[in-house]
């Protein structure tokens, strides 16, 4: 049986948690209380430590970390992280976390009401510090659920194959930027924030140093361009706050659970954490993927991610969860027997239509013993001339699809995994009157799986509307409608054989599940599943960069984020391939010039290569019976 709520709580605001560098970090204690008299009780008890950037006295964290985990006895300590809110110092997104953290949970350990453990949770920046202090082994760190959280933010989650995620932007000027110190004590400066619709930067990119209102936080604008422009090859990458894959050796080995979701923003990150740490570890680790979308509680409760529904089935209680973790691994108890890898897999829908008009999707949990799952098979499907994807390798000795890319008429995102790309809704009420806190955010990309097709209040598209496969720029593989189930689970590669007649250029790869045409949708709906992208100068991972020469064919490694969904028959199992997906990415100039800040734009001229030789192809984990 979980801990019940038996305790009273009460809260110490502001405790200073100093740092190695003199830092003070602003910290609220909750603390397990005797329900009659509201003292504190005596009882050492296990810590729960959340650093957040979204400010410690938000009411959700408040309730649903602070009180909740302290009523179930557990003393519950949010902080500040730097910069933010009521913590001193300067914030620069992410590369102080990990000292901060470590020298958090040692302080939080030696408390006389700690009992020694500390377990630590959150979600998204919540879930960084995590693993950012883990590579410091503080003395104290007992157990961790990391919730959508990131690995290599070079691989992906800053950048990916050398792209710039351009969430980083809108949250700079949204619920990051908008709550920055400057901004909170600034009226006017509260007033400009509002006032900015992040549409209208992300259409007049890049961002120029001095020229946007990030100028009027210059600690914001300054780690913006940073993480846009710096090399690959610049250490900055190998921070151990900001790329844990590097620090796997030395990170803490204690209890974790790594969970995720194929639509969420880290869902690669995810999976890549548990692979790289639960046979490297002695401690418990699990993997645990839902098909949400980026969030907790009220995202874990939804049985829906975009337009597409999966049923009841999904929808799990987070906050219960991660009670039954830590009172196994922190106070010993009998509440945690769950496998070791347990993820939704999508697909056994009948592909009707719910009320409100979300594509029936469905799907089931599914259990194994690791990640990858050692039954999935690795099945090549293949580009044909002929716009076909099969098993069958092509035979043709010349044979390639090439199409015109216009850097100034980018293929519009269309959800996915996607999170923060957010404007602040235009309102006509004074900020005196609507405060930021109380002004509702937008999305510019949605988020989760989509009809791949634009409609009115798609970002970047114009009129006619329409599926996104009759763009001139979107190269189409697909294969005949199935007639048997094909099931896949597991990370996804593309090898693209390509040439372009540009110094560099971008390639992207999107797996999509083909629903055919019904009375309800008599189009069909494409759904994604998930995508990826390459930049060419830092094609297969390179760190450092390296421009391509015009007409050569390279081989072009693309690593979409891991998904698991049934493929039924009477589907289509469909590649695109393009060379854009904004603003999910940021557009490649195709000049060569410097990333992300290049304000001169060429039209390339890119050729997909599907031959004999140069067998362009999708592969997927397949597993059988």
């Amino acid at each position: 049986m979980v801990s019940p709520p038996e305790y009273g709580v009460t809260v110490r605001h502001d405790a200073t948690v100093e740092t190695r560098d003199g830092t003070a970090l602003a910290t609220d204690v909750y603390r397990p209380a005797d329900p009659e008299t509201g003292e504190p009780i005596e009882e050492p008890k296990p810590a729960l430590l959340v650093r957040t950037p979204y400010d410690k006295r938000a009411r959700e964290r408040v309730e649903q970390a602070g009180n909740w985990y302290a009523e179930r006895g557990y003393v519950v300590a949010l902080q500040d992280v730097r910069g933010r809110y009521a913590s001193e110092g300067e914030f620069y997104l992410l590369v102080n976390e990990a000292e901060d953290g470590a020298d958090t949970v040692e302080w939080l350990a030696d408390r006389p009401y700690c009992d020694g453990q500390v377990g630590t949770m959150g979600i998204s920046y919540m879930a960084w510090v995590q693993n950012a202090l883990a590579t410091q082994r503080p003395r104290g760190l007992a157990a961790m659920f990391v919730n959508q959280g990131a690995a290599n933010a070079w691989k992906a989650t800053l950048r990916h194959h050398g792209a710039f995620e351009l969430r980083w932007l809108t949250w700079s000027l949204t619920i990051g930027g908008g709550f920055a110190k400057r901004v909170l004590e600034n009226e006017d400066l509260r007033r400009r924030i509002a006032e900015v619709d992040t549409r209208d930067m992300l259409a007049n990119e890049p961002v120029l140093p001095g020229q946007s209102p990030l100028s009027h936080l210059p600690n914001y604008e300054e780690y913006v361009l940073d993480f846009a422009r710096t090399p690959g090859d610049d250490e900055f990458w190998t921070d151990p706050s900001i790329n844990f894959e590097a620090h796997y050796d030395e990170s803490a080995d204690v209890p974790t659970v790594y969970a995720g979701s194929w639509y969420d923003s880290y869902a690669k990150a995810t999976c890549d954490n548990f692979e790289g740490l639960a046979d490297r570890k002695e401690s418990d680790h699990f993997l645990l993927m839902g098909a949400w979308t980026h969030g907790g509680q009220s995202t874990w409760t939804k049985p829906y991610s975009g337009e597409t529904a999966f049923g009841d089935a999904m929808t799990r209680d987070y906050l219960r969860t991660k009670l039954r973790f830590f009172d196994h691994y922190l106070k010993g108890r009998d509440t945690w027997e769950e496998p070791r890898v347990q993820y939704f897999r999508m697909g056994s829908g009948d592909g009707s239509a719910t009320g409100d008009g979300r594509l029936r999707h469905g799907g089931e949990w599914k259990e194994a013993t690791d990640w990858p799952l050692p039954d999935a098979e690795s099945t090549a499907y293949y580009a044909h001339g002929d716009g076909s994807l099969a098993t069958d390798p092509p035979d043709d000795a010349d044979s390639s699809t090439t199409y015109e890319f216009d850097p100034r008429d980018p293929v519009p995102t269309l959800g996915g995994n996607c999170s923060s790309y957010y404007t602040f809704e235009p309102r006509e009420e004074r900020i005196e009157d609507l405060p930021l806190a109380d002004r509702p955010t937008l999305s510019i990309t949605g988020r989760g799986g989509y009809d791949q097709r634009t409609r009115p209040d798609t970002f970047g598209a114009d009129p006619p509307y329409g599926p996104l496969e009759e763009r001139n720029d979107v190269v189409v593989f697909r294969t005949p409608p199935l007639e048997e189930a094909v099931e896949v689970a597991g990370p996804i590669r593309v090898r693209l054989h390509a040439s372009t007649d540009a110094l560099d250029t971008d390639f992207t790869a999107k797996l999509i599940d083909e629903h055919p045409a019904s009375e309800e949708f008599p189009s069909g709906f494409a759904l994604n599943l998930t995508d990826s992208i390459c930049r060419g100068r830092y094609r297969n991972y390179r760190t450092e960069p390296d421009l391509l020469d015009p007409g050569e064919v390279y081989e072009f490694e693309l690593e979409l984020y891991p998904t698991a969904n049934l493929f039924k028959p009477g589907h289509r199992i469909r590649l695109d391939v393009s060379s854009s997906n904004y603003p999910r990415y940021d557009v490649n100039h195709n000049t060569g010039g410097d990333l992300y800040g290049d304000r001169e734009y060429e039209t390339a001229t890119n050729t997909i290569h599907h031959d004999a030789d140069r067998p362009t192809h999708v592969e997927l984990p397949i597993r059988s019976g």
